[in-house]
């Protein structure tokens, strides 16, 4: 990773982090176990333009987020973050999938990623399939939309999605 790719994946990570502590009961759905605060998603979503090791790293930072704020199970939830971040940071990567086909092939992973973590913590199947893993799907894809508005605003693209990209370098 390049110094600039770790400086944008810290700016990123911050922003992970702050957003579930800014945004506590504001902006914020929380119906155990399930929560969704509007754009918790879209640093994740952004760090997969900028390689595997920078969403690794923006995803840790999002499950310390959650961690700091709420329950265990939602933090447990916030790590497979890790997963799908790092899952569509190699489909860019590729160069065979737009930023729009890595989000939406990301989707499925993490539903049913977040919906499988909530079982060991004693929430029934139903729970975890419906409340969980259809929430998750319509929380990520409203981030979706988000983080693609923002791509295109700040000039990001799938097929050029380094540091050295960001408009005035």
């Amino acid at each position: 990773m390049r110094a600039r790719d770790i400086t944008i994946g810290a700016l990123l990570t911050a922003m992970a982090i702050l957003i579930p502590v800014a945004f506590r009961g504001w902006l914020q759905v929380y119906y155990p176990p399930f929560s969704a605060t509007l754009g918790a998603h879209v640093p994740v979503m952004l760090s997969m333009l900028f390689g595997p090791g920078v969403a690794a790293m923006v995803g840790i930072g999002s499950t310390l987020g959650f961690l700091f704020t709420m329950p265990p199970v939602i933090a447990a939830r916030a790590a497979v973050h890790i997963v799908w971040a790092v899952t569509g940071a190699y489909l860019v990567k590729s160069r065979r999938w737009s930023f729009t086909g890595a989000l939406v092939a990301t989707a499925p992973i993490h539903a049913l990623g977040e919906a499988l973590v909530v079982i060991p913590f004693g929430f029934s199947l139903y729970n975890a399939g419906v409340v969980v893993g259809v929430g998750t799907l319509i929380h990520h894809t409203i981030d979706a939309f988000i983080s693609l508005v923002l791509a295109r605003v700040a000039g990001l693209s799938a097929t050029k999605a380094k540091a050295s990209d960001l408009p005035g370098r």
